[in-house]
């Protein structure tokens, strides 16, 4: 069979959730090992495996740039462009953001990898674009795609598992301003990109258009302004955040209650 019939992936199904069953048992397993180590020695396991993921995603555009079913695919934005490939995303910001976070031990920033990286990882990974929904898992794009994505994912998560950081309600405002700001700063990119002609389908953070993305195609229908359109993603952020930090909170006490109880 050819490679491309093979472990086809698309959004939830059967091997969409083995490959998220298989990066979630390495959370798993890294959190069991790595918590019996010192803070230290669990930040820099956090650290090599952000700067491991970032080396394989400039491998992975490598990978898009010489693929030429995924010129085809994408014919429709331009095809590939790296100037379209810049990590400018919210995920790939992410991804080179959180070894600077665990390095520095910023809260606000820690909790902007923790919050956002994840949320925005699992909208990629649920609602791939062109190129990335219905092939094998087994080409080099999809590995690319799909590994850098669930990486950022269980790196985010990483960061509350392994005690590095621990959500509290202060971050958020500054959370919210920071997704803004680099949202709009991607916005800005993008418009420079276009008008300068270096890639006239430029549209990072999906700023500029939605590629079909039906959260932002509802969004857009209400609000038809490049980069305005998806400021009311801030409120989704904010509630998300809102309940995540809730229930941390009340988890926390309970186990410290539980806890005290035994002692």
């Amino acid at each position: 069979m050819n490679q491309s019939g093979v472990f086809i992936i698309e959004p939830f199904n059967k091997v969409f959730f083995a490959v998220l069953l298989v990066f979630f048992l390495i959370l798993f397993v890294a959190t069991r090992e790595l918590r019996k180590r010192s803070i230290e020695l669990r930040s820099k396991a956090v650290i090599a495996a952000s700067v491991f993921t970032i080396c394989c995603y400039f491998l992975y555009k490598y990978s898009l740039s010489i693929d030429a079913e995924f010129s085809i695919a994408t014919e429709a934005i331009g095809g590939f462009n790296w100037w379209g490939e810049l990590p400018l995303h919210l995920c790939n910001v992410n991804m080179i953001l959180l070894p600077i976070a665990v390095f520095t031990k910023k809260k606000p920033l820690l909790g902007f990898c923790f919050f956002v990286g994840p949320l925005g990882a699992i909208m990629a990974l649920t609602m791939p674009g062109l190129g990335f929904s219905g092939y094998s898992i087994l080409l080099p794009r999809m590995i690319g795609y799909y590994g850098t994505h669930f990486m950022v994912v269980i790196l985010g998560l990483s960061l509350v598992t392994l005690g590095l950081y621990s959500p509290r309600f202060q971050d958020i405002p500054t959370i919210i301003l920071a997704t803004i700001g680099i949202a709009f700063i991607a916005f800005v990119i993008s418009l420079a990109l276009r008008i300068t002609e270096l890639n006239t389908h430029a549209n990072y953070f999906f700023s500029i258009e939605t590629e079909d993305n039906p959260i932002l195609d509802m969004l857009y229908s209400k609000i038809p302004i490049p980069f305005v359109y998806l400021l009311p993603t801030s409120i989704i952020l904010f509630v998300y955040m809102m309940i995540i930090t809730t229930a941390y909170n009340s988890f926390k006490k309970k186990i410290g209650a539980i806890y005290e109880q035994q002692n």
